[in-house]
């Protein structure tokens, strides 16, 4: 599952800053459980394989992730799906990837001068998403240190009073005041409300912001932007395209740091006088395509054959990582190892067992962890026609946690209550099973700060108006961890999740009309 990204979240708070009748289902009966449902012994064999070491975490973007597609490929043709990619069982997904390097990263402080390495220090963002304004990838200015970057009327809080910061290198923390009492700290921590802060720096007119983050989350924002970043071709921006933004850098917060004031933080002071920034970047950028992989079982209805019901996962991860006792290899065995092999046994059900009368449509997304990349170019560029899917059910995480409890994100977050009836359809298929899943809906909205909803590859689909529903068994601290590994799953849970989206597509496979709201059939 993706995180909330800096690049997105900068790129939504640059460009959002202003932002039911269910219809009768089928009986339960339809979906009487069959012999060839999906098993925790086929998926866990799966899953040790495809969570290997040896797929080096499945980065989008590396040799990896091409190997771990090449893998789903052969094992749908060993299955005997149909290929449905626009290039056998592979659709093309069009990046573009852009070195960074530094010419140089220096701050000069009246006690001396300090050179700063790309990515050990410093993360500079040379895009901001699609449709954003590009950053400038150079600075020479004056510090000013705005404290939290905070204004808020409610805390009697503005750290940008009293501060001249046109034409200077604003650096403020990324961090909640220590003050700020619980009820809203909460809120305050949400990626949201650190990434509106961010936008409101970076729209006072400065040369250059400088997010300074706790090692935790330096580690990861480094990670992703300090020499290697990946986007879609559609949206990165050409290299002769003006740059008009401040520069937009992200850099460790420690004491002594010589951003901050020297008495940091038990002073409060915003005092840098004397202290300068100067730093240099440049971008190259090469193009190259990343790989949907994409399989069809074809319905047993002449008329009701060309229509769909989808089912996705992603099969990327994060790669490479700082090693932790000597593991540095992020498997991603729940992320989204786990959605990726469910899709594999849902699948082997469906080719080997009664066809529903609509068609399966299975699609493998990569890119997620950068952005939802795969889901995105399927959604624009499908290889069946968009109005022919009736229904999106997408698995991500889908291994952990208690036995009984499952997360359901889609009937109540979608807009327009486009999928509330599909949400009934889930509801009564899992209240006919021999042990149903207690539904967990606390993410099924759009205002939760985990921001859920937006954060896996439904929300591409439900954009274009498909009815979606997202099962997840949610987070957990082995999440984008080296530790994500495959020893650590629940398989019997797996195994009943992939049941329940297997009878799911069953009866929504024989279901006469599509699963929209009655105005919408």
């Amino acid at each position: 599952m993706i995180r909330t990204r800096l690049l997105v979240a900068v790129a939504l708070s640059l460009s959002l800053a202003a932002c039911q009748s269910a219809a009768p289902v089928g009986s339960p009966a339809s979906v009487t459980p069959s012999r060839v449902e999906p098993t925790a012994a086929e998926m866990r064999t799966d899953l040790f394989a495809f969570a290997a070491d040896s797929f080096r975490g499945r980065e989008t973007g590396t040799p990896d992730a091409d190997r771990a597609a090449a893998w789903l490929a052969r094992r749908l043709a060993t299955l005997g799906l149909e290929p449905g990619g626009d290039s056998g069982y592979f659709h093309r997904v069009p990046m573009r990837r852009t070195m960074v390097s530094a010419d140089s990263i220096v701050v000069q402080t009246p006690t001396g001068r300090t050179s700063w390495q790309l990515g050990r220090d410093l993360a500079v963002l040379t895009a901001l998403g699609p449709g954003a304004p590009l950053p400038k990838l150079a600075a020479d200015a004056e510090v000013v240190y705005a404290g939290y970057g905070v204004v808020d009327a409610s805390l009697g809080r503005d750290d940008y009073k009293g501060l001249d910061v046109k034409g200077k290198v604003v650096v403020i923390a990324g961090l909640v005041p220590p003050e700020v009492e619980e009820a809203k700290r909460t809120a305050m921590e949400s990626p949201d409300a650190l990434f509106s802060r961010l936008g409101a720096a970076i729209g006072r007119g400065p040369a250059a912001v400088v997010l300074l983050l706790p090692d935790s989350l330096f580690g990861m924002a480094a990670g992703q932007f300090s020499t290697s970043q990946i986007e879609l071709a559609k949206g990165a921006a050409a290299g002769e395209a003006p740059r008009v933004l401040p520069m937009v850098a992200v850099g460790r917060l420690t004491n002594g740091s010589p951003l901050v004031p020297r008495g940091w933080p038990s002073d409060a002071s915003t005092a840098s006088a004397g202290t300068r920034f100067m730093a240099s970047v440049r971008v190259a950028s090469t193009s190259f395509n990343g790989y949907n992989v994409v399989g069809i079982v074809r319905g047993a209805d002449p008329a009701l054959r060309q229509t769909y019901v989808a089912y996705g996962a992603h099969y990327d991860h994060v790669g490479i990582q700082q090693a932790v006792n000597g593991d540095s290899i992020a498997n991603g065995a729940d992320d989204d190892g786990s959605g990726t092999v469910t899709l594999l046994a849902i699948a082997r059900a469906f080719a080997e067992g009664p066809k529903p009368r609509r068609s399966l449509l299975f699609v493998w997304h990569v890119g997620e962890e950068k952005g939802l990349f795969g889901s995105e170019i399927f959604a624009e560029n499908p290889t069946v026609p968009l109005d022919s899917i009736v229904a999106q059910l997408n698995a991500d995480m889908i291994g952990r946690n208690s036995a009984d409890s499952l997360y359901i994100v889609g009937p109540g977050a979608a807009p327009n209550g486009q999928s509330a009836v599909l949400g009934t359809v889930v509801d009564s298929v899992n209240a006919a099973s021999t042990r149903p899943f207690t539904f967990d809906r606390v993410w099924d909205t759009t205002t939760h700060p985990e921001r859920i909803y937006y954060r896996s590859d439904h929300f591409n689909y439900a954009k274009k108006g498909i009815p979606i529903v997202f099962f997840t068994t949610g987070l957990h601290p082995q999440y984008h961890q080296v530790s994500d590994e495959a020893a650590l799953i629940d398989y019997d849970k797996m195994a009943r999740i992939g049941r329940l989206m297997y009878q799911t597509g069953v009866a929504l496979g024989n279901r006469a009309t599509r699963p929209k709201p009655t105005a919408t059939q």
